[in-house]
């Protein structure tokens, strides 16, 4: 069958050229005539005869796009969603590139108030409409900033049934008519609809306000669920306990409004020991998660959100950095230093290592490098002084000093230097002591 204009042709297609009109883009002539080279459809134009082969843009999100998403899983800082459609475009409903198929919402990002965990907004299978505001080398999105964000529609995690948005308890802005089951959702003014904005539901979300005491209580602080945050998994209920394959992701600590042993008063996982420290930037008291690094910055958090908005001064800056270099230059003087040995005999044992550099100063520990399968030395290990002056004297002294018949390798060990198998030997000074 013979194409004419208007048609939609594939390689290969014979094609009719009317009298008095010339083949254009895409035809070509073979021996029974003219043939279509590319897929499209024929249009007449100009006195020709072509294949408008243009397609559809590939239907990639871009930075401002809108989208349409489905919560697709919750960690501890991000709720990732699996984008069914780009709204904000023409064609949006058709097929994502297989990298441009998930986006990334971070906690900071989900709504304009203190959360805690992403899941404490959003519900695993909720669908929510979500603004790109990155996409390289992923793509991340907002569900805040604008009253058309958030989740459209949401079901009950207890029964499964469509939740409803609800005003009669302060922050349980979503209700079951089925249940009793009640939470809070990052709400879109298209809440119930989606299609249409004509109610004020996001009014519901409290942006900016403090928790109400019980939905305090109820929110994932110290990362409590990553795994699926209150109440996200269905047919759980709000008391239930961590499953053991996500005890093994998260070290063992508990999940979920049952998890550390029962909310936040339980007696679950250990919380994390706070140290004191002093704020490097203004100098006041406060406490940090680690422990301290001398040299390091520390700050309180209003010094640190001070930093990160740009508003601390360069003079300010300025004044951190003698700060640190002073602590850092105090405790090179008082701490120790490892030096690295190399080149030992393999015959070597920690005990000569002792009592050799033991006479350049105050050894605190020794350790030689062992194979694990072998149990034998791997020619190299640790030597580590009490006083920095004193290491840094001996690793000078005993650079290229025979040993066991090997001229060593003495220098100072970097902070990423490796270890060993086995237990570490004391020092001379140190054994002497524990004999008295």
């Amino acid at each position: 069958m013979t194409a004419s204009a208007g048609d939609f042709v594939t390689p290969g297609t014979p094609v009719e050229i009317p009298d008095g009109t010339e083949a254009g883009n895409g035809l070509t002539e073979s021996r029974e005539g003219f043939v279509a080279v590319v897929h499209g459809r024929l249009v007449m134009g100009d006195g020709g005869i072509s294949v408008d082969s243009s397609r559809l843009p590939i239907n990639s999100p871009e930075v401002g796009d809108i989208v349409i998403g489905e919560v697709n899983r919750l960690n501890e800082n991000v709720a990732e969603i699996r984008i069914l459609h780009v709204e904000s475009r023409e064609g949006g409903h058709r097929s994502l590139p297989a990298m441009k198929l998930f986006a990334d919402i971070h906690v900071s990002e989900v709504v304009d108030r203190f959360t805690p965990s992403p899941g404490d907004a959003m519900r695993m299978r909720d669908i929510v409409r979500a603004k790109i505001i990155k996409s390289d080398p992923i793509l991340k999105a907002s569900t805040k900033g604008n009253s058309k964000l958030g989740v459209l529609s949401a079901l009950c995690t207890q029964c499964g049934e469509d939740l409803v948005a609800s005003d009669e308890k302060v922050d349980f802005n979503v209700k079951c008519n089925n249940c009793d089951y009640s939470a809070y959702r990052v709400l879109s003014d298209g809440f119930g609809h989606g299609h249409e904005i004509r109610s004020k539901k996001s009014e519901l979300n409290r942006s900016g306000e403090r928790w109400s005491p019980e939905a305090e209580a109820g929110l994932g602080h110290d990362g409590a669920r990553p795994y699926l945050s209150p109440l996200a998994d269905f047919r759980r209920g709000a008391n239930h306990e961590m499953p053991a394959s996500a005890k093994a992701t998260r070290g063992g600590r508990g999940g979920g409004r049952g998890g550390r042993g029962g909310g936040r008063g339980g007696q679950g996982g250990p919380r994390r020991e706070m140290h004191k420290a002093v704020c490097t930037l203004c100098g006041c008291d406060t406490q940090v998660p680690f422990e301290p690094t001398p040299g390091k910055p520390i700050r309180c958090r209003d010094c640190m959100d001070k930093v990160k908005d740009g508003r601390a001064s360069k003079e300010e800056l300025a004044k951190e950095r003698e700060t640190m270099n002073e602590m850092r230059a105090k405790a090179q003087a008082t701490m120790g230093t490892k030096l690295f040995v190399g080149r030992l005999s393999y015959d070597t044992t920690e005990d000569e290592l002792v009592e050799a550099f033991s006479a350049l100063g105050k050894v605190k520990s020794v350790q030689v490098a062992m194979d694990r399968d072998s149990g034998r030395s791997k020619g190299f290990a640790f030597v580590t002084f009490s006083n920095r002056e004193e290491g840094l004297a001996a690793a000078k002294k005993m650079n290229g000093a025979e040993m066991g018949g090997r001229k060593i390798v003495v220098e100072e060990s970097k902070p990423s230097g490796g270890g060993r198998k086995g237990g570490e030997r004391r020092g001379r000074g140190d054994r002497n002591r524990s004999k008295r």
